[in-house]
């Protein structure tokens, strides 16, 4: 079987995609190709993000938020979108998911730390039903 390719999708790119993608790589390594994009991308990570997962011991500070294209999306098997409502292309034949999750934009790392462990259970979530197992 081919390695799955799952496209974590949010607005800014800024919070909740950024870290889907870093629990994702951290856990499954490279049984997963892993992308993050968002429909309007920041200029910047979110502090308060990258504080809350240096928490865990995963670094994304160096992360920048990326632009959405058609081209990440046709390359991924499972699109799984964060409030970015109807901005994220739909095609045939991939899997979509929506979380519903809170947007940490302009909160402290205390708000945002709910939003990160729901993130990391989904994304085990995820790893299960991909019947992928985490590495930690």
């Amino acid at each position: 079987m081919s390695t799955p390719s799952v496209l974590f999708v949010c607005v800014h790119n800024a919070g909740r995609s950024q870290m889907a993608a870093a629990f994702l790589t951290h856990l499954a390594g490279d049984r997963v190709v892993v992308r993050s994009a968002g429909s309007a991308p920041a200029d910047t990570v979110n502090p308060a993000v990258v504080e809350a997962m240096k928490e865990r011991g995963i670094d994304i500070s160096a992360e920048t938020p990326k632009i959405l294209t058609t081209e990440a999306v046709l390359a991924s098997d499972v699109v799984i979108t964060m409030g970015c409502g109807d901005t994220c292309p739909v095609f045939p034949g991939k899997r979509y998911l929506d979380w519903q999750l809170d947007d940490p934009a302009g909160q402290g790392v205390d708000a945002v730390r709910p939003i990160r462990d729901e993130i990391e259970q989904r994304v085990r979530d995820l790893l299960a039903e991909l019947d992928i197992p985490a590495t930690t």
